[in-house]
């Protein structure tokens, strides 16, 4: 969500935020032996442009200029490499990716989606994928990768919506 966006929390730094979700990128591939090269980080800068879901087709006109056009397969490769390295997530359901919080650990993704206004919000919260693993456990079913995403309206939406009414 960008800092002038109309749903930006009065104390969110979007500018910081960036920097912060940029440095610990180079720091964590550095750390791991990985490169993040110019076309990796020019796409990861993309998806923390916003809090909200970002397309691959949409990251591939963003990156791609007159004279030159980004390929599918160069931003998907990308992509790939943001999503093993633990620096973004994908919203399936919206097939899209948003910047991890978190990246210095594995977790699983447990994301909010506003469905009036497109941000989200990712949690830590490890007891809620627990209880998700317990009740697949209780069922036979071996859950290995999580992935919750609720809807419903972020807190700027729900006053708004409060407000009109």
């Amino acid at each position: 969500m960008a800092q002038n966006s109309p749903h930006a929390e009065p104390h969110h730094d979007h500018a910081a935020c960036i920097r912060g979700a940029m440095d610990s990128a180079e720091r964590l591939c550095r750390e791991r032996g990985v490169r993040l090269t110019p076309l990796r980080k020019r796409v990861l800068e993309q998806i923390w442009q916003s809090h909200e879901a970002v397309k691959a087709y949409e990251l591939i006109h963003q990156l791609s200029s007159d004279d030159h056009t980004v390929k599918p397969p160069t931003v998907y490769r990308a992509l790939e490499f943001l999503l093993t390295q633990g620096l973004v997530h994908r919203i399936e359901s919206l097939n899209g990716y948003v910047g991890c919080i978190q990246p210095e650990q594995a977790h699983d993704t447990l994301l909010l989606i506003c469905r009036q206004c497109g941000v989200v919000t990712e949690l830590a919260d490890a007891g809620v994928t627990e209880a998700l693993r317990q009740k697949a456990s209780a069922q036979g079913f071996a859950l290995d990768q999580p992935v919750v995403e609720g809807r419903g309206l972020c807190r700027q939406c729900a006053r708004q919506r409060d407000a009109g009414s």
